[in-house]
């Protein structure tokens, strides 16, 4: 995850750092026992085929404390959390037989969630997290036994080899579970691979401590004070996405409540703004928008008229034709939207100039600043064609609501000019996949003159 994480990751955060708290659900249950079985199984066949021998009890239990105190140091992720296990694997490595290592690390990991789950902090059923979270063991565990080399005596290829099979397995088991249980992209999880250039960063203290335990096993020991400064780091970033999660809930909570305002302002403006956030949401996805231009068109599409608020009420609610003076206060909303947006601060920022722009026409002949074709913002373009759409869909003053049959006919008939083609384009098809209505028997003439009574037609 980069130090300014992207919208998908803070939306995956905010579910990570409750997700060890809450009850699994069914897709977690699933992915968790089929990997959980699977390492039982797996771990099963490794002791078959390579029986352990006998081993020193008392450096293997030295090295499980330590790995304990390692798995308690937890990093978050967007996928939950990474633990640094890397510095005492390793010397649990060259301490005990293949076959037993993956059973001490999936015991190590149970371990750590018994506090929680005594305490009611933790569902049980967290607790079979354990297994499947231990594959990455496996995979160095069955070099070493298939290649018949002990550690100790391995070479640089072998132990490279071990450790690309560790990365190897870790990230074929957890991508298929984060993208079954979470709907998680390939693309996002690639993002979060940085966690094995810290393991790889690790794996050369843990090689040392492996090689001095040979003739001194209490070495491993040292670990303990490296593992007490990491958890001061881990503690302290999570401090600062919890307030980064906090923080985006606040804008959001903002943006809601002047949502709230503007409905209570006007009920006409407010029911059409939330008709718009639906239609401008499902055109942003057909039109592939990233997660972060998704919200933040969505937020736009609510409060695109969220400046009206400073615009006298007999001119936002005249029932007649706007005068030009009248026209030309009423002009002044989006730029008065944005500027209320812009003191809220953070992404509302950027909402704030999607409100800005969402009468500028593509043609150029908009306001306020006269913006032409692709200069205009992409979310604004699309908050405008859907504005347009539900003015044309809704009772007015002075005419009543076309039918869907009339609307989409002029609407495509002001792409080009009004509003941008490919948009027109996607919210068609979003329209025409919906049922269509038993349509009326409005005048497309008479359709057409009524709405060129009017200076724009998404008002």
């Amino acid at each position: 995850m980069s130090l300014e994480p992207t919208m998908e990751e803070q939306e995956l955060l905010a579910s990570s750092l409750t997700r060890e708290h809450t009850t699994m659900t069914m897709r977690e249950r699933i992915s968790g026992a089929i990997a959980g079985g699977g390492f039982i199984a797996a771990t099963a066949a490794l002791w078959a085929l390579h029986p352990p021998d006998s081993f020193p009890i008392g450096s293997a239990l030295l090295c499980a404390i330590v790995l304990v105190a390692a798995t308690m140091v937890s990093f978050d992720t967007p996928f939950g959390f990474t633990v640094l296990t890397q510095v005492a694997f390793i010397p649990l490595l060259f301490v005990v037989p293949p076959a037993v290592v993956p059973i001490v690390v999936a015991a190590s990991l149970a371990i750590v969630k018994l506090p929680g789950i005594v305490r009611r902090e933790i569902p049980t059923a967290r607790l079979l997290g354990a297994p499947g979270n231990s594959w990455f063991a496996l995979g160095p565990a069955a070099v070493f036994a298939f290649s018949e080399t002990a550690p100790a005596d391995a070479g640089a290829g072998l132990l490279i080899g071990a450790l690309a099979a560790e990365f190897a397995l870790d990230f074929l088991v957890s991508s298929l579970r984060y993208s079954f249980s979470w709907s998680a992209s390939l693309k996002i999880q690639l993002r979060e691979t940085w966690v094995y250039g810290i393991d790889a960063a690790l794996s050369g203290i843990g090689l040392v401590v492996a090689a001095l335990m040979q003739t001194h096993p209490e070495a491993v020991l040292a670990l303990l004070p490296l593992l007490g400064l990491l958890a001061v780091l881990a503690r302290e970033r999570r401090q600062r996405l919890e307030s980064l999660v906090e923080l985006n809930n606040a804008y959001r909570g903002t943006a809601l409540v002047l949502g709230d305002v503007v409905e209570a302002d006007d009920g006409y403006t407010g029911e059409h703004c939330k008709g718009v956030v639906s239609l401008s949401v499902a055109v942003g996805e057909r039109l592939g928008l990233s997660a972060t231009q998704r919200r933040n068109l969505e937020f736009a599409a609510l409060l695109h008229d969220v400046g009206k608020i400073a615009v006298p009420k007999e001119i936002v609610n005249k029932p007649g034709k706007l005068s030009s003076e009248e026209w030309t206060i009423i002009k002044t909303h989006s730029a008065e939207g944005q500027r209320m947006l812009s003191r809220v601060g953070g992404f509302m920022r950027d909402v704030g100039l999607i409100v800005r722009s969402h009468h500028e026409r593509w043609d150029g002949s908009g306001y306020p600043d006269g913006l032409e074709g692709e200069d205009i913002p992409l979310e604004a373009r699309i908050v405008a064609c859907c504005d347009t759409w539900n003015a044309m869909r809704t009772n007015r003053s002075y005419r009543r609501a076309l039918s869907r049959e009339v609307a989409l006919t002029e609407l495509r008939a002001v792409a080009g000019t009004q509003l941008d083609p490919a948009v027109v384009d996607a919210l068609c098809a979003v329209v025409e996949d919906e049922a269509p209505e038993a349509h009326g028997s409005v005048e497309m003439h008479a359709a057409r003159s009524q709405l060129l009574e009017q200076p724009a037609i998404a008002e």
